[in-house]
């Protein structure tokens, strides 16, 4: 785990922007399309640990972004170029533009300063949509990377941004996928490679320094 100086160094306010992939009714509901994972993101206490990280985060004044994955209704636009998307349009829910189920999952707080980023297509929650350019608007220098899966959307996103110049916090246990080994697997032979990896806690404490609590 990194020093608390040096977590304490990265994790400026102001050049700092908290990232939340896919927490979402459908897919970390109790009702979502993926069962298991979400029981995984719910269990694991990954889902709570985000919510806590976006409450910190409207405190001590670090932007939050929370990446949506969803389809429209007529399926334009969306990818059939992966096992992945092809599987998704024969689930019992649809992440469909304007449901419940792309709504952010509580128990996470949505703020009025927050950002709510949606994409029709692709993997991952950076490349080819808004974020990047919303990234370098806000000044940002390091990203908070917190959600679901860490079989895909969270390797996709870390990746993205650390290929785009920024520099990567990742909180082991705001994340999650299936199985949940797996996920301990891919934060320690691959995230660690480029990414910190800290603890809710680590960098909640951080984050509440900052704020001189």
């Amino acid at each position: 785990m990194p020093s608390s100086e040096r977590l304490s160094e990265l994790l400026d306010p102001t050049a700092t922007v908290l990232l939340t992939v896919e927490c979402q009714q459908g897919v970390v509901g109790p009702g979502g399309a993926l069962p298991e994972l979400a029981r995984a993101a719910r269990s694991s206490g990954a889902l709570g640990n985000v919510a806590r990280l976006v409450a910190a985060a409207h405190d001590s004044g670090v932007q939050v972004i929370h990446a949506i994955a969803e389809r429209r209704p007529d399926g334009r636009g969306a990818g059939r170029n992966a096992r992945l998307f092809r599987a998704a349009e024969r689930l019992p829910v649809q992440q469909l533009t304007g449901t419940t189920a792309v709504r952010v999952a509580p128990p996470i707080e949505v703020a009025e300063q927050d950002i709510v980023v949606r994409r029709l297509h692709g993997l991952s929650p950076i490349q080819g949509t808004e974020v990047d350019a919303l990234l370098r608007n806000l000044g940002c220098r390091t990203l908070i990377v917190t959600g679901v899966s860490a079989n895909v959307a969270i390797p996709n996103a870390v990746f993205d941004a650390v290929n785009h110049g920024y520099t990567v916090v990742v909180p082991a246990d705001a994340i999650a996928g299936v199985p949940a080994d797996y996920t301990s697997a891919m934060i320690r032979h691959t995230l660690a490679l480029v990414a910190t990896v800290a603890t809710t806690e680590e960098v909640l404490g951080r984050l509440r320094r900052r704020r001189g609590t």
